[in-house]
């Protein structure tokens, strides 16, 4: 594939063409044409695909907003995306028919009342990235990298995975028509994740390591064969994924909130993100920027120590463990992105429990929206930063829930029967029980069900507290 490319021009709007080129965030050299590994030849770093253009206000910024606004009246493919909406700010193919779209974005950000009165946050919102075609905000990523493996005639995609890239890369490769390939740890994936890869097609290989290890062995069949690489290494799922961040602006009437918190796996949503506000900064779409805040789980916490103990200069790996499976991982691949775009939006990085997930897990599902272990951390991880001062009672959070509540269960399940999180301390597991609620056995009679509704009234009094709610 060429180092640029330009994108048909839009004949109902006029928008300029996007032109990208690929940048080592290491050494800053501009690679021709990147290999397969989409690594830097000079010094082994990563690429990222950058547009002098987006470095400094371009046209005019209501122009682009009033643009985007318009296309959510049209029935074109393209418009219907939540990511190629805002396709001026994406690197396109050379014809949109090309474009590999299953309606992907156009998510909802919802209000958090009961988690607001529980933290004391008065503007708390969640940006339900789970609501996307496959469950997870992989989608608004595969749709771009999908469309350009297309458009260079890969009959073949690959990924290494701990869930939802699997299921996300082998929907989209089946909607386009391609063969995929899913490199998964044994033992360690939620089985509903999984099926959703081999119900869509894909050759699924579970190899006898952790997600790192299938990493480096993808890393190392890209050379080898002609396979389309599509984690998060692949800098147009970077691309597609900023996309989150300027919906969620454009949500919020192009007024920026406070803070943005992120879970933190392998870096690479996180980098998405503070891409795309950088860039919307750039050009004049917002006037501040949000601080962009990681959370990861103590068990995988590799930026964390690596931010404590190197000051973000060296990576510090860890053996990952965790419940959380989406983010179980202990050598993050875009840990130097996340490092950049925390520092350039003044953000911090926090770890959190096993105890402290489940907790905010059960919590988000209190609201009636739900999310899988992963999203979880991000409302376990603003308790942390009010205590230590770092979020304030009177500032707008917005969390980025990245899972839906389906893709792992067995979490679910084994939490309100008390098996999770476990080892924690007794009287841990003690405050979560009012979080808890496993289902109950009963005799078929209606004086067994109505006894059941009255004890159920008594230790769960429901709360009339929510009022004028409302979703955007």
């Amino acid at each position: 594939m060429s180092s640029s490319a330009t994108s048909e021009k839009d004949s109902s709007s006029g928008a300029r063409p996007a032109t990208y080129r690929f940048e080592c965030i290491g050494c800053a050299s501009v690679t021709p044409s990147p290999a397969n590994d989409f690594r830097c030849p000079h010094c082994g770093n990563l690429l990222e695909i950058t547009d002098p253009a987006w470095k400094a206000p371009h046209g005019n910024p209501e122009s682009l907003k009033s643009l985007w606004r318009e296309r959510r009246l049209l029935n074109r493919p393209v418009d219907l995306s939540g990511v190629w909406r805002f396709r001026e700010l994406l690197p396109a193919p050379s014809s949109e028919h090309l474009i590999v779209t299953l309606r992907e974005g156009n998510t909802p950000l919802y209000e958090l009342p009961r988690s607001s009165r529980s933290t004391g946050i008065a503007k708390l919102y969640a940006k339900h990235q789970g609501m996307n075609p496959t469950g997870s905000f992989k989608d608004t990523g595969m749709t771009v990298a999908a469309t350009l493996a297309r458009q260079a005639g890969f009959a073949w995609v690959a990924c290494a995975s701990t869930g939802n890239t699997s299921a996300s890369m082998a929907a989209y490769a089946a909607r386009a028509g391609m063969r995929s390939l899913v490199l998964v740890p044994e033992g360690k994936i939620s089985w509903s994740k999984l099926s959703q890869a081999l119900d869509y097609g894909a050759l699924t290989c579970q190899l006898r390591t952790d997600f790192d290890g299938c990493l480096r062995l993808l890393q190392e069949l890209v050379k080898r064969a002609p396979v389309y690489q599509l984690n998060s290494i692949n800098p147009f799922r970077i691309e597609g994924q900023k996309t989150a961040a300027i919906e969620l602006l454009e949500q919020f009437d192009w007024e920026p909130p406070d803070h943005i918190i992120v879970p933190g796996g392998n870096l690479g949503n996180s980098s998405a993100i503070g891409k795309a506000l950088l860039e919307m900064h750039n050009l004049g779409l917002i006037s501040r920027l949000p601080k962009l805040s990681v959370i990861q789980a103590e068990g995988a916490n590799a930026l964390v120590r690596t931010l404590r103990e190197t000051g973000g200069k060296r990576l510090v790996s860890v053996q990952a463990e965790t419940r959380a499976t989406a983010i179980r991982i202990g050598n993050p691949a875009s840990w130097q992105k996340a490092v950049r775009v925390l520092q350039a939006t003044g953000g911090s990085c926090e770890e959190v429990s096993e105890a402290e997930i489940a907790e905010a897990k059960a919590e988000i599902g209190a609201e009636g929206i739900g999310c899988e272990p992963a999203s979880a951390v991000t409302l376990a991880g603003l308790k942390k930063l009010l205590r230590h001062g770092f979020v304030k009672a009177g500032e707008t959070v917005v969390l980025i829930l990245t899972g839906n509540l389906l893709k792992d269960p067995d979490f679910t399940i084994e939490f309100h029967r008390g098996e999770i999180p476990g080892k924690e301390a007794n009287d841990r597991n003690k405050e979560l029980d009012s979080f808890r609620h496993p289902p109950v056995v009963l005799d078929a009679t209606l004086d067994a069900v109505m006894q059941a509704l009255e004890r159920a009234e008594k230790s769960t009094p429901v709360s009339n507290a929510i009022s004028n709610e409302s979703e955007t």
